[in-house]
Parts: C-alpha cells; sequence; structure tokens
C-alpha cells in the first residue's frame, strides 16, 4: 500500500475531528527503505531492536526523523535506548523508569514514554496489568527527565471482531482515566496493519503499520 493510500484509509476511519498519527514501523527493514518512505513525507518510525535501530537512526541523522522504540526492552538496553529514541512506547515496569531517566542525556527533550498495558493478560506479551498503571504513571511523572504521555497496547489476535473491539474499548476507557490524571498525556497507540480501523474507531490516537507499508518483513 502507498503512504499515500494508507493516510486516506486512516483519515476517513478518523475524521478531522480526530486526528490520528501513523507511525511507520521500520524493525528488520533497510535504511534505504526508511529514506524513501521519509522522502515522500513521512517523519515517525517504530523499531524493536535497539542495537539495530541505533545504527540505522545514526545513518540516517541527518533526515531529522522521529523515533520509537515499540518492541520489548531489556533493562541492560536502557542506557542506549533512552540516548537515541525519542518516543519508548514499552515502559510496563518500575525498574525501567528509573533506568531510562537517568541515561535520558541533559542535552535531549525529556523522553516521552507511554506505559505498555498487557490488556488481553496474555503470557507470551510483555506490558503491566491495568491495576500497574496508576503507580507507573506516577513514577514517570516524578522524573524530570521523562514525559508520561500515554498508554500502548497490543491485544490478542481474536478471530472474532466482537473480542477485538472489547479489548480497544477497554484501552479506551484506561487511557481516559490517565489523561484526567495528567493532562499532558495525549496518546493511546493502538491499531496495527490488520486492524488499524478498529482501533481508530475506539479511539487510538496513534497507529503502528508495517506490514502494509513496505511488505513482508526480512528474515532477522
Amino acid at each position: 500500500m502507498s503512504l499515500a493510500t494508507l493516510r486516506q484509509q486512516i483519515e476517513a476511519a478518523s475524521g478531522p475531528s480526530h486526528p490520528v498519527r501513523l507511525l511507520a514501523v521500520s524493525k528488520l527493514q533497510p535504511a534505504t527503505a526508511v529514506a524513501t518512505l521519509a522522502g515522500q513525507g513521512q517523519r515517525a518510525f517504530g523499531e524493536n531492536y535497539v542495537q539495530e535501530a541505533a545504527a540505522k537512526i545514526g545513518e540516517l541523522a541527518a533526515l531529522g526523523l522521529q523515533w520509537h522504540l515499540i518492541g520489548h526492552l531489556q533493562s541492560n538496553k536502557a542506557e542506549l535506548a533512552a540516548q537515541v529514541f525519542d518516543w519508548v512506547q514499552t515502559v510496563d515496569r518500575a525498574k525501567l523508569v528509573g533506568a531510562l531517566a537517568r541515561h535520558r542525556p541533559a542535552a535531549l527533550p525529556p523522553l516521552n514514554v507511554l506505559i505498555q498495558v498487557n490488556i488481553d493478560d496474555e503470557d507470551s506479551k510483555h506490558g503491566c496489568s491495568p491495576g500497574q498503571i496508576a503507580g507507573l504513571a506516577g513514577a514517570i511523572a516524578n522524573e524530570p527527565r521523562l514525559c508520561l504521555r500515554g498508554l500502548m497496547a497490543i491485544p490478542a489476535p481474536f478471530p472474532e471482531a466482537s473480542k477485538r473491539q472489547a479489548a480497544f474499548a477497554r484501552m479506551q476507557v484506561l487511557f481516559t482515566g490517565l489523561a484526567a490524571d495528567y493532562p499532558q498525556v495525549d496518546t493511546l497507540s493502538m491499531g496495527m496493519s490488520s486492524d488499524f480501523a478498529e482501533a481508530i474507531a475506539a479511539g487510538s490516537t496513534m497507529v503502528r503499520v508495517g506490514t502494509a507499508l513496505f511488505g513482508q518483513r526480512p528474515s532477522p
């Protein structure tokens, strides 16, 4: 799918009163593919692997792109992540909060942070439980080098539309509650290539699309 076509589909699903940002998921894609999409006007890109991303970010530094970590963050990679990313969408435990804040360079703006929620309580997924959001949010908000921006989720890919919609709806309720407590919260990151229209209908403000833009990913 072309970038223009995807943007048209996002706009059709969201409407003028509900702006939705597109995050192009570029994990395992070469820097040349990112540069091509950047040349068409895409500015925000999502990566899963810190070291792979760091090399790509350095190679494309002159383009002034915005980089989001959307993969699970191991504690021993927090220092590098805090140095190279603009956003980390996968904070799910208190240990990461302190590590990211401690290693965020003073010369850079505060690191934008989303709390990842395991909304369907899947054993195979990372993310905190809904009940842990308040504690993590408080810890993030207390760190001057971090900026709490909202929530992120990867709901289970249920074949039944009603179950997928229910997960998105639960995330919207959690997001609304968080935004009521923290006025800077403005981002609900959910929805991917196969379900971004459903996610937008439930209130998503950022969709993460890779396959629809780049095609099938190369093997790691």
